[in-house]
C-alpha cells in the first residue's frame, strides 16, 4: 500500500470553494489545516478560534465533527446559527426488473437538523459518508465575533 497515494486521495476532498451565496469546505479538513488554508476566509477562522476550537480539538476533521454532532451540544447551536448544511453520501438499494438487488450511493444535502435526526446506527446502516460542508455566506456575515 502506497502511503503517498492514500495522502493524495485526501486530498481530494480537502478544498474551499465559495459563490454569492454559500462557502464550500471539503470533509477531510482539520479545524488546524483549515486556520492555515489560504483560501478560508478570515471570518471563518475568526469563529473557528473564537468558538468551535473551545469546544473540540484542531486536529478533529469536518467530518467525524458532523458525524457524532448532537443536537445538545454547545457546536450544534453554532453550526446552526451559520446555516450550515452537509452533502452526505447515502447507500440505497434498488431492485432491478429481475428482482436483483443493486446497491448505489446517492447524494443528498441534509440540513444540519435532518443530519443530527439521524442516530449513529442508521447511519451506520445506510452507509452515510461525508462530503462536503456548505455554510450559509448570510449566516456568517450576521455572526458576531
Amino acid at each position: 500500500m502506497n502511503i503517498t497515494g492514500n495522502v493524495s486521495s485526501y486530498e481530494d476532498f480537502k478544498y474551499v470553494m465559495q459563490d454569492t451565496g454559500s462557502l464550500y469546505l471539503g470533509a477531510k479538513y482539520t479545524y488546524e489545516e483549515l486556520l492555515s488554508a489560504e483560501m478560508t476566509p478570515f471570518k471563518l477562522k475568526a469563529i473557528i478560534n473564537h468558538y468551535i476550537l473551545k469546544e473540540t480539538s484542531p486536529d478533529t476533521t469536518l467530518e467525524s465533527q458532523f458525524y457524532y454532532l448532537n443536537r445538545d451540544s454547545f457546536l450544534y447551536e453554532v453550526f446552526y446559527q451559520l446555516k450550515i448544511k452537509v452533502k452526505v453520501q447515502i447507500q440505497t438499494v434498488k431492485k432491478s426488473f429481475f428482482g436483483k438487488e443493486k446497491i448505489r450511493y446517492e447524494e443528498q444535502i441534509l440540513s444540519l437538523r435532518d443530519l443530527t435526526d439521524m442516530n449513529l446506527a442508521k447511519k451506520k446502516a445506510s452507509g452515510v459518508m461525508i462530503r462536503e460542508i456548505i455554510i450559509s455566506k448570510l449566516g456568517m456575515m450576521t455572526f458576531s465575533v
